[in-house]
């Protein structure tokens, strides 16, 4: 019973960015003589601590229901009674005087920045002094192979529809020999791939160097011995780095996979959502990245729904995406967040049911888009990592897909196929499907 005392049940919802902090935090209670489980299957610590996202609807809506289940197990009668409950990051950041007195069976309330104070409401087990450590270590949640690097927080665009601003402040980097230090930590725990976070990865640098230094920071990663992959998510369109796209058509190991989050075509739709840029500016802007990196993969974000947003403006979106030909796209309806710019000064005039439809529709079109980019690869050599095992398939990626949101490689197992977890293999695509391509190792 002693034992099970000092075990912490950590649960992370929302983005890899929230995931970070929750591995930063582990490491922290680990060294205080802990032991974590990370979204267990069936959490039963006595202690629970509640990483929170509160982005949209959704995500506040999952949070909560996440808190109401846990606080149920402060009752008596549970089968797995919890004695502390601490939340954590974006939900609590951003309704920092309003949940306290909702949810009184939260014993400690801490946001996005403060969450390492948190340490404080836990005694030590043994010995250990948390100021000692550096700021780089965390716990990998991860498959070991690779690992999330953030660079920085906060954004400055202050889009009509978003509340991250709101809830995570100015943008602000790192310091890049910072950064370096924990990627190169990184690599020595045996991580080879690094997928590169931000809230908006174009923007780093302005702040401390009041220029642009994502280019200068992706071409110092490359240069550490065993990152054999890094992957870029969430650029913003908007003052774009065009001298990134130098590094990574030159930079082998940096990969032709850009997140650039779009939202709409239209320069009606990017007027009232306050993207700062035009049409004209952004198929530019697609057109340069696709030039200057051939064979690039872009992955991007839309958004249907946004107040105002017309018949004609969604037949032009639609007619954009058939002619852009992401490779990879992600949609989203528009959902009202209090405090934002839309909120304070639109009206949300389109009914729910036509924003489904609407996103319903775009995805329809990108589905047989990817079908059709899916069969192209058939006949096609290409290098995966195998990030795990699945009944009769090793399953891996290409450089193309970045983990949990692409497309996976399948590697049927047999008595001549063998693979190790996180090591790369040069494969032939056999078969393709909508989300998935089927190989075998060359």
């Amino acid at each position: 019973m002693a034992r099970k005392a000092h075990t912490i049940d950590l649960i992370t919802l929302g983005c890899s960015k929230n995931l970070v902090d929750s591995e930063r935090l582990m490491y922290r209670m680990q060294a205080l003589g802990y032991k974590c489980s990370h979204d267990p299957a069936v959490p039963q610590a006595p202690i629970a601590v509640i990483n929170t996202c509160g982005f949209i609807g959704d995500a506040k809506e999952e949070s909560i229901q996440t808190i109401l289940a846990f606080a149920q197990r402060k009752n008596k009668g549970a089968q797995y009674p919890l004695k502390k409950l601490y939340v954590m990051g974006c939900l609590s950041e951003r309704y920092a005087h309003d949940l306290p007195q909702e949810l009184p069976e939260v014993d400690g309330w801490f946001g996005k920045f403060d969450y390492m104070n948190l340490l404080e409401q836990l005694p030590s087990v043994q010995t250990s002094d948390c100021s000692t450590l550096s700021g780089t270590e965390r716990t990998l949640t991860t498959p070991s192979h690779y690992a999330y690097l953030k660079i920085s927080e906060g954004c400055n665009r202050m889009c009509s529809y978003c509340a991250i601003p709101l809830i995570t402040g100015h943008h602000r980097s790192r310091p890049m020999e910072e950064i370096l230090t924990e990627a190169r930590w990184l690599q020595k725990q045996g991580v080879k791939e690094l997928n590169v976070i931000a809230q908006d990865l174009s923007s780093y640098g302005l702040d401390l160097y009041h220029e642009h230094r994502l280019p200068q920071l992706v071409d110092r990663l490359a240069d550490i011995d065993g990152i054999e992959w890094i992957r870029l998510h969430y650029t913003y369109p908007t003052d774009f780095p065009n001298e990134l796209l130098e590094v990574m058509a030159r930079r082998s190991n940096v990969c032709k996979y850009l997140d650039i989050a779009l939202q709409h075509c239209t320069d009606r739709m990017l007027s009232l959502m306050r993207r700062h840029i035009t049409r004209q500016e952004q198929d530019a802007l697609l057109e340069r990245i696709r030039r200057t990196v051939p064979g690039i993969t872009l992955r991007t974000t839309l958004m249907v729904g946004h107040p105002g947003e017309t018949e004609a403006d969604f037949e032009e979106l639609l007619q954009w995406v058939r002619t852009m030909r992401f490779e990879r796209m992600g949609a989203f309806t528009y959902s009202e967040e209090e405090g934002t710019y839309a909120q304070r000064h639109y009206t949300d005039d389109i009914p729910p049911q036509i924003k489904q439809q609407r996103l319903e529709q775009l995805m329809a079109v990108q589905q047989q888009i990817a079908e059709e980019m899916a069969v192209q690869k058939v006949g096609q050599t290409m290098k995966v990592v195998i990030d795990r095992e699945e009944n009769d398939y090793f399953v891996g990626r290409t450089e193309y897909d970045s983990p949990e949101v692409d497309c996976e490689v399948l590697i049927k197992k047999s008595d001549t196929t063998s693979c190790l977890i996180g090591s790369f293999y040069t494969v032939r695509i056999e078969q393709a499907d909508t989300f998935d391509l089927y190989a075998t190792i060359i």
